[in-house]
């Protein structure tokens, strides 16, 4: 009898053991969900609602204005040394701030390519009103407006609407 009796828990164990680690595979498989929503809405959120300090340029760095967006990350800018050049946006702007042409950018100068730097901060309108009126920006640029690569005003000129 003990024999049988001992036998019929260890059966007991086994099952409620079999049991017991298919319910720990599935929630190993699939966490449950604690959190209101996804990556989505935790892209959504924008939490600089608060001015940033204005940032000046330093020793190796110039400001610009986004002449043509290039992809794959890279543009080109017009410097206001007077140097047109290839542009990379470094990987912590990349998809969290959205650049386009006639935008105001501080770049990084590389030592070893005059031809090409890296974007290091993208300056908003009332920021670049600002580097403007402080005498950091040349008088002549014009801000929120879309720049040609000669540094002349994108103009339209395919229709005239007012003739059709």
């Amino acid at each position: 009898d003990e024999a049988r009796a001992s036998a019929r828990q260890s059966q007991q164990r086994s099952s409620s053991h079999r049991a017991g680690t298919a319910r720990d595979r599935s929630a190993r498989i699939m966490p449950k969900n604690k959190g209101k929503g996804g990556k989505n809405r935790r892209r959504g959120k924008n939490d600089n609602d608060s001015k940033r300090e204005l940032t000046y340029k330093e020793d190796g760095q110039e400001y610009a204005q986004v002449i043509k967006m290039l992809g794959n990350g890279r543009l080109e800018a017009f410097c206001f040394d007077g140097v047109s050049r290839l542009c990379h946006i470094r990987g912590k702007l990349r998809k969290r701030v959205w650049i386009q042409q006639g935008d105001i950018v501080l770049l990084g100068l590389r030592d070893f390519q005059d031809a090409k730097a890296d974007v290091i901060q993208k300056y908003d309108n009332e920021e670049a009103r600002s580097l403007k009126a402080y005498g950091e920006l040349p008088e002549n640029v014009q801000i929120n407006v879309d720049v040609g690569v000669d540094g002349d005003d994108v103009e339209d000129d395919a229709f005239d609407f007012e003739e059709i």
